[in-house]
C-alpha cells in the first residue's frame, strides 16, 4: 500500500479517536506528499526513496526542534515534537543501532582501502548510500571519524 494511502487510513482512524497528536503529525506528512507530488518533474506521482527521504527531513526537524525546546526548558512544546516524530516513526524503516552501523562502515572501510582521515569523503559517499533511510547521517559520520581515527 503505497504511503499516501496510508496516511489517509491512519488520519481517519486519528479523526475518529479525536488522537489531536496524530492528526496533526499526519497533516504534515500528507502536505509533504502533496508537496512533492507537485514539484516539476514529479508528474503527480513520487517514488519509494523520496518519499523516505521527506520523512527523514521532517523527523531530523523535529529532532532539532526537540533539542531546543529541551535547552529553553520548554517541555510543553518538547512534548508535541516528541509526539510527531513518534508518527513519523512508525512510516520509516527500522534505524540501525550504532554496532549495526559500525560493522557496516567497517565493510565500507575495508572494501575501499581507507585507512586516514582524508578518506573519509569516499566512505562517506558509499556510506550515506548504502545507509540511507536506515541510519541518521550524523551519526554514520560521527562513526567513520572514529574508526579512520583509530
Amino acid at each position: 500500500m503505497p504511503l499516501e494511502q496510508k496516511i489517509m487510513a491512519e488520519m481517519k482512524e486519528a479523526m475518529k479517536s479525536k488522537n489531536e497528536a496524530a492528526l496533526r503529525s499526519l497533516r504534515a506528512i500528507k502536505a509533504e506528499i502533496i508537496k512533492a507530488k507537485t514539484e516539476p518533474g514529479a508528474n503527480g506521482e513520487i517514488d519509494e526513496a523520496t518519499e523516505q527521504k521527506f520523512l527523514q527531513k521532517m523527523m531530523k526537524q523535529r529532532k532539532d526542534s526537540l533539542d531546543i525546546f529541551e535547552k529553553q526548558g520548554r517541555q510543553d512544546l518538547a512534548e508535541k515534537e516528541k509526539e510527531e516524530m513518534a508518527i513519523i516513526e512508525k512510516f520509516l524503516p527500522k534505524q540501525l543501532t550504532e554496532t549495526e552501523i559500525k560493522e557496516a562502515v567497517s565493510v565500507i572501510i575495508t572494501e575501499t582501502g581507507a585507512k586516514t582521515a582524508a578518506d573519509l569523503g569516499k566512505v562517506m559517499g558509499m556510506a550515506s548510500k548504502q545507509l540511507a533511510g536506515k541510519a541518521d547521517g550524523k551519526t554514520i559520520s560521527a562513526i567513520v571519524k572514529e574508526l579512520l581515527s583509530k
